[in-house]
């Protein structure tokens, strides 16, 4: 479970709880998101992260609990509050009858601090034509108009969820570049919900993992990468039944055998090898590997 902290926070949840009939999809989650932050949100399909932001910003109702948005009840925000979000839903609806320089200019229109030459300068390096019909647009560029409409207002909080899926890799990476150079001025907090590891590995964001209904740690990438390593046995095979709650998993195959382990000592891990005569080679795992072995 994560310490709640209220002073600086982006946002606050605190005993999150959210179902669907019978199924339980956030089980009492906690979670605070400290002001100046890139997160990427992972979980699996289904874990139940597009749920967790909608319940965020207050377009789910939940079944108990509380969220707060920069100290404000979700439920009741000001609006210079709103006006301080920014969103993008993994789908959305962005009136295709629209050209793109009509849809922008309406929704400006609702906004205090509407960034135009941001706007502007977007549209132009992400080649997202203004004078198009949005429904002449392909998927992708219609991705980047949804992230430029969230982007423009200059928000201090901002949630993707799955923003880049749409996108070739070069586009991606280059589009990826320049949206983090965007928000990471100070004060802006961003999440990103994603399956697309490589990232975040390039974001250098924190990592929050959303398992069984709440979220299982939040830390940055480093100290993740530190503490989750595949630790390789030379010389002697553990037993079979071998078992320790610091090992996620044990892998014993043509004469070889493997460890993959969380947040045990190099200390500990050297004196378990040592038991059964084994020396024990410890590696880093890629983030899509951690992900794998622990979500």
């Amino acid at each position: 479970m994560n310490d709640i902290v209220t002073e600086d926070s982006a946002l606050v949840i605190e005993g999150l709880r959210k179902t669907f009939g019978k199924q339980t999809v956030l089980d009492y989650l906690d979670w605070s998101l400290p002001a100046g932050r890139v997160i990427g949100l992972l979980g699996r399909n289904g874990a139940g992260k597009s749920t967790l932001i909608r319940c965020a910003l207050g377009l789910s109702p939940i079944d108990d609990g509380t969220v707060r948005l920069f100290g404000e009840d979700v439920k009741q925000l000001k609006p210079e509050t709103l006006h301080r979000i920014g969103y993008v839903p993994q789908s959305f609806d962005l009136f295709p009858w629209m050209k793109v320089r009509q849809y922008l200019d309406f929704h400006a229109a609702f906004y205090a601090r509407w960034n135009r030459e941001l706007c502007d300068g977007l549209l132009g390096r992400w080649e997202v034509d203004a004078a198009k019909k949005i429904g002449e647009l392909s998927q992708g560029q219609r991705q980047k108009l949804a992230i430029i409409r969230a982007i423009a207002p200059d928000p201090d909080l901002l949630l993707l969820d799955e923003p880049v899926a749409s996108l070739d890799p070069q586009t991606r990476r280059l589009f990826l570049d320049e949206l983090l150079r965007l928000t990471r001025r100070p004060g802006k907090t961003v999440v990103f919900s994603t399956h697309i590891t490589t990232d975040l590995e390039r974001a250098d964001a924190e990592i929050a993992l959303l398992k069984s209904g709440r979220i299982q740690f939040s830390c940055d990438l480093a100290s993740l990468k530190a503490r989750v390593l595949r630790v390789d046995l030379i010389d002697a095979l553990p037993p079979a039944d071998w078992r320790h709650p610091g090992i996620v998993r044990q892998v014993i195959s043509d004469g070889a055998a493997y460890w993959i382990v969380d947040g045990l000592d190099e200390a500990s891990v050297t004196e378990f090898a040592a038991r059964f005569g084994a020396r024990a080679v410890a590696a880093s795992l890629s983030l899509e590997d951690i992900f794998i072995e622990l979500g």
